[in-house]
């Protein structure tokens, strides 16, 4: 389907085309659910690199390739529970989730490395989780708009409702 012209084109939800007539809420679950597969990995990443006393470039990096296989991971769960086949539920996985998981992965590692002391910080350290929770949460600050906009265009998650029959 072309895409390329959205003037009269209903959005998913079935109101006016366009980021505006995307609810927040719609916006929000799906920055929840990308959120979840990131904050997996990114967690995982940052646990494993900080106890490994990996390098802080070697540790936002395994953070970002655990939250990609993570968020595409539960997408592409989703997706094959509602029948399709592994190859189209990863191609789905990828289109619904890699902006989202960029976009996030931008801001919460930008944050963490941005606060002092917090990628030195051990396990036992509060600096540690704090900053990790916060840039989290930053991340789905800035990521809800970003959602909202491409699901109100019918990408991004608007793929992934198309095959659950939402």
């Amino acid at each position: 389907m072309d895409h390329a012209h959205h003037g009269d084109r209903p959005a998913p939800h079935g109101g006016p085309a366009g980021w505006s007539g995307t609810p927040w809420s719609m916006a929000a679950r799906a920055t929840l659910h990308c959120l979840t597969g990131c904050a997996i990995g990114e967690i995982l990443g940052m646990v494993i690199g900080t106890a490994a006393g990996l390098h802080n470039g070697a540790t936002v990096a395994l953070s970002i390739v655990l939250a990609f296989v993570f968020g595409y991971a539960l997408t592409a769960r989703g997706v094959l529970r509602a029948g399709l086949g592994p190859r189209a539920a990863f191609k789905v996985a990828l289109a619904a989730d890699t902006v989202s998981i960029a976009v996030m992965e931008l801001i919460d590692n930008t944050a963490m490395v941005a606060v002092p002391g917090a990628m030195d910080a051990g396990l036992a350290d509060l600096l540690f989780w704090l900053s990790l929770a916060g840039s989290l949460a930053l991340a789905f600050l800035v990521t809800t708009p970003v959602n909202r906009w491409m699901i109100g265009r019918g990408k991004g998650h608007a793929v992934v409702h198309a095959h659950h029959g939402h």
